[in-house]
């Protein structure tokens, strides 16, 4: 009979590890991100967006939006904004022109200040958030136009222009600007950060901190979490991802430029958001912030690939991020509720 048949417990697993993986911060995104690729993949047919460089293409173009993507998705976690990282970037490339170029340093000297600058900068803006009270977003975009500001001038005053050329090659030149076959080493950088971030966020107490302090601050605090330097560290997380692609940039294309990082500054939090991040704090995963770059990236190359005007690109991201903010809102109160 059937009822008496042994009952195998493979299954209710099945089940159990399914509703598991719902109730994951970056489920959404996940689903996004194969929805939207499968999307292109057919939109695209024949038209190379499968093949090794069509993904080549986007994997590029995405691999220093999910660089920065990851600490900032860390920093919408604990709750604070950073505008500054797309000023960073330029900053960051000009201190290795000017520096290499001009001042005839060795560029790992210039990276090196690079570095310092900007865990400075990460240092002021979480200080200056935890100790005055004043919303980081005021803060931040304070820190963004003193930056801008102080790049144009540094690089106004030693050639007319907001590019300086930079020439370099070697070791430095490999580690951060090589290529294999079609894909920049970027990518790897990209892959490192994730693993990095996620291994924070889900296996140390530094990454329990990071998430009670965006959920509640207060209570967090009165909890002994050091919410203030959680903070400050993860301003300073954000500043050096920015002297990070900064570096990539500067190598990449050998000049320093200072508007090149500017659409950093709403594409990464985007990119969270569609990742799963929530706004307010205290939601989100490291994993989300890869897959809403990937989305991200997905869809800025596929428009290409599709033949149509680019402009459908903002289109497709705009009712993106609308449908991850509710996606976000339904699997957040779907895992409060078990």
């Amino acid at each position: 009979m059937i009822g008496s048949q042994p009952v195998s417990p493979r299954p209710i697993g099945g089940r159990h590890r399914l509703r598991r993986m719902i109730y994951r911060p970056e489920f959404g995104a996940l689903l996004a991100a194969l929805v939207v690729y499968g999307f292109f993949a057919w939109g695209t047919r024949g038209n190379g967006f499968v093949t090794l460089n069509g993904t080549a293409s986007w994997m590029n173009s995405t691999a220093e939006l999910g660089i920065l993507a990851v600490p900032v998705a860390l920093l919408l976690i604990g709750g604070e904004f950073d505008l500054s990282i797309g000023a960073m970037v330029g900053m960051t490339s000009i201190i290795l022109a000017a520096g290499t170029t001009h001042y005839e340093l060795p560029i790992g000297i210039s990276i090196l200040i690079a570095v310092l600058v900007g865990a400075a900068v990460g240092l002021i803006n979480g200080f200056t958030t935890v100790k005055t009270g004043l919303p980081s977003f005021i803060v931040t975009l304070g820190m963004m136009m003193a930056i801008l500001g102080t790049s144009l001038g540094l690089a106004r005053t030693l050639v007319g222009s907001p590019i300086v050329s930079l020439n370099t090659e070697g070791f430095f030149e490999s580690l951060f600007a090589s290529r294999w076959r079609q894909f920049n080493v970027s990518i790897l950088w990209w892959f490192a950060v994730a693993a990095l971030a996620t291994w924070v966020l889900a296996r140390t107490r530094t990454g329990n901190w990071i998430l009670a302090t965006g959920g509640d601050t207060q209570a967090a605090r009165e909890a002994g979490v050091p919410t203030d330097r959680v903070k400050i560290g993860l301003f300073v997380a954000v500043s050096l991802g920015a002297v990070l692609v900064g570096v990539i940039q500067a190598l990449e294309f050998n000049s320093g430029d200072v508007s090149r990082g500017t659409a950093f500054i709403f594409n990464t939090i985007i990119a969270s958001v569609i990742g799963g991040v929530l706004l307010r704090g205290g939601y989100g995963s490291a994993v989300g912030a890869v897959l809403g770059a990937t989305t991200f990236g997905v869809v800025s190359v596929g428009i290409f690939y599709t033949g149509w005007e680019t402009d459908w690109a903002q289109l497709f991201l705009g009712v993106l991020l609308f449908a991850a903010v509710l996606a976000n809102s339904f699997f957040r109160k779907l895992a409060l509720s078990r």
